[in-house]
């Protein structure tokens, strides 16, 4: 009831939201998402729980050695119980997108580590999307870009430069669980925004240690 206002329930009823990487930032989506009563989720993340996901990603003891995808999703029934929830301990791949209803609206929430992996996730979704979200993130330095009108966006594309200039660290690199939650919050706000027919800010940096926020002009 008191998130009414800023979550239309109307609107978020038609969502399927689509989870690509479950680690540090795509697992506090997901359960973001829960708690917020988005009714379908697709989870997508190839690897396993292990212990240095526990403190950066907020796993559990008990989840080592389970899929990343199951962990994440039982956390999710938890936090909404009637979520009706499809797992895939799986890379996306272009063929993933075949049999996504054309009754709602698919909205991807992209939480991979490479510049190839989001270029192939954006060529295969931007036709069907109807909201777009990417974060990325380094040590305490969070860039968040959204699209609410993925088929003809033109501002980020722009943004998949060469692997050698990307923004975000692998997996293995510095990376705190506040860090992550932060940037979910930021792409969830985003996907609220949209819910609420406002424009979404196509492109924001956070950098926690300066505490600037940067918004660069997407003209």
């Amino acid at each position: 009831v008191r998130q009414r206002d800023l979550v239309p329930p109307e609107r978020l009823a038609r969502c399927h939201a689509v989870v690509i990487g479950v680690g540090s930032i795509g697992r506090q989506v997901a359960l973001q998402l829960a708690a917020t009563g988005v009714p379908s989720m697709t989870l997508f993340d190839p690897d396993t729980v292990a212990v240095e996901n526990l403190a950066t990603q907020g796993f559990s003891p008990n989840d080592i050695g389970d899929a990343k995808v199951d962990a994440v999703g039982n956390a999710c029934h938890e936090q909404c119980p009637m979520l009706e929830l499809f797992v895939k301990p799986e890379r996306f791949k272009k063929s993933s997108i075949r049999g996504w209803s054309r009754t709602q609206d698919h909205c991807v929430f992209v939480c991979v580590d490479t510049i190839e992996a989001r270029r192939l996730i954006w060529e295969s979704v931007r036709g069907v999307a109807s909201f777009f979200a990417d974060g990325r993130m380094t040590a305490e330095v969070v860039r968040v870009l959204a699209s609410d009108c993925p088929s003809v966006d033109g501002v980020y594309p722009k943004s998949l430069f060469s692997a050698g200039e990307a923004f975000a660290g692998s997996c293995t690199a510095k990376s705190t669980i506040y860090t992550a939650n932060i940037a979910a919050g930021l792409m969830v706000g985003q996907f609220a925004r949209w819910l609420r027919r406002l424009r979404v800010t196509p492109d924001q940096t956070l950098n926690l240690l300066a505490s600037e926020l940067s918004v660069p002009d997407s003209r």
